[in-house]
């Protein structure tokens, strides 16, 4: 199987230094072999004040396969290589918790069980997995805070260091 372009080895001439006032990184974190030098690269490319928006999943299932490395972008992935590149986390937003997140993999055990089994599921299965997914969402409604523990991404924008004066 060959590459997308986007994964392509081609020789490109990159952008010159501190070109840029904003990148946006939606949601292809996941999909690097190394993320931490796609933030490098991104303070190279801004320029002092220059604003960066990421979003990637906390949590999430395979997806675009076999070009899926990574899960688990959390508060503290950002905190760490964020400021060892220079950038102020102005914003950083979790999106979801808990009790949502577990209630949208239940939504999934009747499509997932009918792909990856060979068993049906019974009336009795089907209703306890509503019965849970009522519980969720009453344990949802008295969240205090679970997307500490879990949740499904980070909405993240940072500003590059202004240089000194």
């Amino acid at each position: 199987m060959q590459a997308p372009a986007s994964f392509s080895s081609r020789s490109i001439a990159p952008e010159p230094d501190e070109s840029f006032d904003a990148i946006m990184c939606i949601e292809v974190f996941e999909h690097l072999p190394n993320p931490v030098l796609a933030i490098q690269e991104f303070a190279r490319l801004l320029r002092p004040g220059g604003q960066l928006i990421i979003t990637a999943p906390f949590c999430s299932l395979t997806h675009f396969a076999p070009y899926h490395f990574y899960t688990g972008f959390s508060r503290y992935f950002y905190r760490t290589h964020l400021t060892a590149h220079h950038f102020e986390i102005v914003e950083l937003h979790e999106n979801g918790n808990y009790f949502e997140y577990m209630a949208s993999e239940v939504r999934r055990v009747p499509e997932v069980s009918a792909r990856y089994t060979s068993t049906r599921l019974r009336i009795g299965e089907l209703i306890a997995l509503r019965m849970a997914l009522k519980m969720f969402e009453r344990l949802n409604r008295n969240d205090r805070g679970s997307s500490e523990i879990l949740h499904v991404g980070c909405h993240v924008r940072a500003m590059k260091a202004k240089r000194p004066c």
